[in-house]
């Protein structure tokens, strides 16, 4: 039922994977397939990104299409998501209304290219976080961009545990994390306990969660977060200037339930500025069309103290993060000058730290 067009130079292996892929699409639509591009893209450095042409002979698909086919490569950060798990979570935020890639078919026989997918459809755009807060051609949408960003993020903070998109099972999210009624304690433990157990010490990070402790905010709301809400995750097009730009948010490996501030202190941290320091939201523009956006739809205010204690446990994340990265690469489980260059930026969240805790 299906055919693939393979290049005269196609390594066999290749070749045979495209026309299990084409075999699996043609179940899928109904249809005889043809696929004529089938290449990795760029970045996904936990993920495995490749675009998908395909010509689809007839049925509701009938056409040509480009999606992205999106696997797990070898190694995995803990506390990442399966592709399925993942695909569930695309699933509720498309019927949410939020400005992500369609999910379309999820694949668990891992015999078709050897490890479970997914396949979405394929939305142009850079993600690259250094080009869009600086390339000129970004210039004019950036406000706009941030105000779109925060209503974006307010279209997924309006999933709760009880409040599920319509055509969404009540069971679909069961595999998340119970949520804890207290996300802020719980989120200072589990920094605490990593710390605990490493045989250095690192009294910065230490002092931050002192002041965390301290400055804990009391009785959130439980949302879905999105957990790495930043620029670097989301797509934009200066094509689409009526949604500043935005294309779609992406990856969404480490979603859950959590604080909604949460997300605003990770995409407003200065670790995620790219070096545009004075641009607070993101990189792109000051907080205010960010927040604007945020509140408008949310009908949430946004709380400037809990803000500013997520940003401090923000670069407490990523401190953490980097800690364990460069570790990989020290204790020689994976040889990597991207995991070393990572533990060298370890002082710019210390630093930061302090900063926002009146320390510096």
């Amino acid at each position: 039922m299906a055919v693939t067009e393979t290049g005269a130079g196609e390594r066999g292996g290749d070749a045979e994977m495209r026309a299990r892929l084409a075999d699996f699409l043609a179940r899928e639509t109904g249809s005889a397939v043809s696929i004529t591009r089938f290449e990795r893209l760029g970045g996904g450095a936990i993920q495995d990104n490749r675009r998908l042409d395909v010509e689809i002979a007839e049925g509701p698909f009938a056409g040509a299409h480009a999606f992205v086919l999106r696997a797990s490569r070898p190694a995995q950060i803990a506390f990442s998501h399966s592709r399925a798990h993942e695909f569930a979570l695309l699933r509720a935020a498309w019927a949410a209304g939020v400005m992500v890639p369609e999910p379309l078919w999820l694949c668990e026989d891992t015999g078709i290219i050897g490890t479970p997918f997914f396949i979405m459809r394929f939305v142009n755009g850079t993600a690259l976080g250094h080009k869009i807060v600086r390339d000129s051609k970004f210039y004019k949408l950036r406000e706009k961009l941030a105000e779109r960003l925060g209503e974006e993020l307010a279209r997924i903070h309006s999933i709760t545990p009880a409040n599920l998109p319509e055509g969404i099972a009540a069971e679909a999210l069961d595999f998340l994390v119970p949520p804890s009624p207290a996300p802020a304690p719980a989120a200072i433990t589990a920094y605490r306990r990593f710390l605990d157990e490493h045989p250095l010490p690192h009294p910065v990070i230490e002092w931050g969660l002192s002041w965390a402790e301290a400055h804990c905010p009391e009785g959130e709301e439980i949302v879905l977060c999105h957990h790495d809400f930043r620029t670097g995750n989301y797509l934009v097009d200066p094509a689409r200037a009526e949604s500043g730009g935005l294309a779609a948010i992406l990856d969404w490996e480490f979603a859950g339930w959590g604080a909604p501030m949460s997300d605003i202190g990770w995409f407003c941290a200065k670790c995620w500025r790219f070096r545009a320091h004075d641009r607070e939201a993101g990189g792109l523009a000051p907080r205010a069309p960010f927040y604007d956006g945020y509140a408008r739809v949310s009908g949430r205010p946004i709380d400037d103290a809990a803000v500013r204690f997520w940003e401090v446990m923000a670069h407490a994340r990523w401190a953490v993060i980097a800690i364990a990265q460069c570790e990989r690469h020290l204790s020689g489980e994976e040889s990597s000058v991207e995991l070393a260059a990572i533990g060298r930026r370890l002082p710019e969240m210390e630093l930061e730290i302090l900063r926002l805790t009146d320390m510096a």
